[in-house]
């Protein structure tokens, strides 16, 4: 029975936690939470840890031809044991029924929706014919994109009325995929033979490190755009926080470097005191932010000229 827990990957329930800054950006911005705010996010939780779980087991089953060409991955348990199709199939079903189930429960109609297509998005990732894991760039956005739908189950916890700015939806998405392409570049990096690591994932036919470090930079900065495009029109004093972001991007590329990187492993990231500290100075700076006021910054939402 172990070997079938395994590839329900529950070590990677903290991912979920990705939910939380949708549900801190529709308080900053809605300012009031439901009478039942507890139960919604709790179940809201469960729902996509179930969902994800989904996801992680149907991954694992198509993926294990390929993952034993990956040094790491070759010992995951489909690979390495006789797994049963039929288990793993039921097992599907009765994780992606119960994360429905769940966030039916929860009464945050919207977050069903959402758990749906973070679900769907499992499918296109990972099944033929279309198997989006399979093309290059267009790999990288449809992973990043689950970055995306878990800041709209955070934030539809709160309200069933409101949509989020498109400005953040974009840059957390676009945050998640410097995360994935960063995440390649450590595997490509780790492999280091481009022969073994094409077959491992067929996308790294296209790839090599010069392609996933200039991307890596590009998504850096289109996150950067439309984060600051938020921060700016929501809070002025949050455009203070930008340098530390991009610190933090900066540093995180900086420990994909490493060998056998927590980057291929964000479940892992615990591990990186570096970068932990880094998000908690992030954390506290935003929090300060949150309620400390600074009305020179206003002159930078000014058209005039400054006078010499």
């Amino acid at each position: 029975m172990k070997k079938y827990i395994r590839i329900m990957r529950i070590d990677h329930w903290v991912k979920q936690l990705f939910i939380l800054p949708g549900v801190a950006f529709a308080e900053l911005l809605i300012k009031s939470y439901p009478h039942d705010f507890v139960f919604r996010l709790i179940f809201v939780f469960l729902s996509t840890c179930f969902i994800a779980s989904a996801n992680y087991v149907i991954n694992e089953w198509l993926d294990a031809e390929f993952d034993r060409f990956h040094p790491i991955k070759k010992h995951r348990s489909v690979v390495e044991n006789d797994v049963k199709k039929s288990v793993v199939y039921a097992m599907y079903a009765a994780l992606t029924i119960a994360g429905i189930v769940c966030a039916w429960v929860s009464g945050a109609k919207n977050a069903v929706w959402m758990e749906i297509f973070l679900w769907v998005m499992g499918i296109l990732y990972n099944v033929k014919p279309i198997r989006t894991k399979d093309i290059p760039v267009v790999d990288v956005l449809s992973e990043s994109v689950n970055n995306a739908i878990r800041l709209l189950i955070g934030w539809f916890i709160v309200t069933d009325v409101f949509f989020p700015p498109v400005s953040i939806v974009l840059g957390y998405w676009f945050g998640g995929a410097f995360l994935m392409d960063v995440k390649r570049f450590s595997e490509y990096k780790m492999i280091s033979d481009k022969s073994t690591a094409s077959l491992y994932r067929k996308s790294f036919k296209f790839y090599d490190e010069r392609v996933l470090l200039c991307m890596a930079c590009f998504y850096a900065m289109i996150s950067s755009l439309f984060t600051g495009i938020f921060l700016i029109k929501y809070r002025v004093e949050f455009i203070i926080l930008m340098p530390v972001m991009i610190g933090l991007f900066c540093y995180y590329l900086f420990i994909s470097f490493k060998e056998d990187s927590a980057a291929q492993a964000p479940e892992k990231l615990y591990k990186e005191k570096g970068l932990m500290l880094f998000v908690l100075i992030v954390i506290i700076l935003f929090l300060i932010l949150l309620y400390t006021d600074i009305p020179h910054l206003q002159e930078l939402l000014s058209n005039d000229l400054l006078r010499l």
